[in-house]
């Protein structure tokens, strides 16, 4: 039987028991009035009054019972990450739950951390799908099944790994091949210093270090870049004196750390050191130089990350139709032309 959740004048919640005692009827009718429950014998007379004392008292169903009268929550997990809220997740979120809310679903979202202590919020609610921006770990998997949850995105069944989704692997690829266009050989990637992004980061060293060799660039080892570093100029003249001409930065962050540190230290950007971010956060607009980066479509991630969750809670096919996020170059004035090529 679904209950109510409004409150009477005293400030308690109406129940579908309250209805009963006003009109002088068993609680199991009124339940079987307000639930519609089929082959019920209830005389219209009856129904009717249940459905006037009902709506005199104020009473609604309780969305909560009604989910689980009926085997659906309309709520999607999304599950995150341990990363920084920064601007192309937040514009990632903004847009999943947006879509998400105009398809009738309620969203969570919950930040899962490697050292968890609490239980995993999948097993303290119903969700009818949990989805992550990553690919769920074997153990993860394995919980939110024992959970009876089965609809999961990504598919865990897929065996999609994080080195290997297209949104992931693309920006890499356009900074290396951006800078190697401008006539830089020899290149060093600069990985951020948030062990949080280890994961991802380590993904796009690979990334950058596969496109560098099937261009035949030279890439120096990877080094982490933070701003708190007092010798942050001493690297950087490490790598003018390797040969370096360009960098792949991790992020804006980081790429903003390195033109700052490069100014400060009188090398010139982008003439003798160019640099190039990634995420297209208001910051790199900003800089001076402005920083050139690659752009992630993350308005089309959150769409294209709300489509799968919909799909998944509705069992519909796959939407081939529907369009995937791109991934795109934003050229600025951190990246030049080199005058030797």
């Amino acid at each position: 039987m679904v209950d109510g959740d409004v409150k009477d004048r005293n400030g308690r919640r109406v129940t579908a028991a309250d209805v009963a005692r006003s009109i002088g009827v068993s609680r199991a009718t009124v339940g079987y009035v307000l639930n519609d429950t089929p082959g019920a014998r209830i005389s219209p007379e009856t129904r009717e009054r249940v459905l006037q004392a009902a709506e005199r008292l104020g009473y609604q169903p309780s969305t909560v019972a009604q989910a689980l009268a009926r085997g659906r929550s309309r709520i999607v997990l999304i599950v995150l990450p341990d990363w920084p809220i920064e601007f192309s997740l937040r514009t990632q979120l903004d847009e999943a739950t947006r879509m998400l809310d105009e398809a009738g679903y309620a969203t969570i979202i919950h930040t899962h951390h490697e050292s968890e202590h609490a239980q995993p919020l999948w097993k303290l609610v119903e969700p009818e799908v949990v989805a992550g921006l990553v690919p769920f770990t074997p153990d993860d998997v394995r919980s939110i099944r024992a959970a009876g949850i089965t609809r999961i995105v990504p598919d865990p069944d897929d065996h999609v790994a994080l080195d290997a989704m297209p949104v992931v692997l693309a920006g890499p690829q356009l900074q290396v091949r951006h800078l190697a266009s401008l006539g830089h050989r020899k290149l060093a990637f600069a990985a951020t210093p948030d062990t949080r992004l280890a994961d991802l980061s380590a993904v796009r060293r690979r990334t950058v270090e596969r496109e560098a060799a099937r261009l035949g660039l030279d890439l120096v080892d990877a080094r982490r870049i933070d701003y708190r570093d007092a010798d942050l100029a001493g690297v950087l003249h490490e790598w003018l004196a390797a040969g370096v001409t360009g960098v792949v930065a991790f992020n804006d962050e980081v790429a903003g750390t390195i033109v700052g540190a490069a100014i400060r230290a009188g090398i010139s950007v982008p003439e003798e050191l160019a640099v190039i971010g990634h995420d297209n956060t208001p910051m790199a607009s900003c800089f001076a130089p402005t920083i050139s980066t690659v752009g992630i479509d993350s308005v089309g991630v959150g769409r294209w990350m709300a489509e799968q969750a919909i799909r998944r809670a509705e069992d519909r096919p796959v939407n081939t139709d529907f369009p995937e996020p791109t991934t795109f170059l934003v050229e600025r004035e951190s990246t030049a032309c080199r005058k030797d090529r």
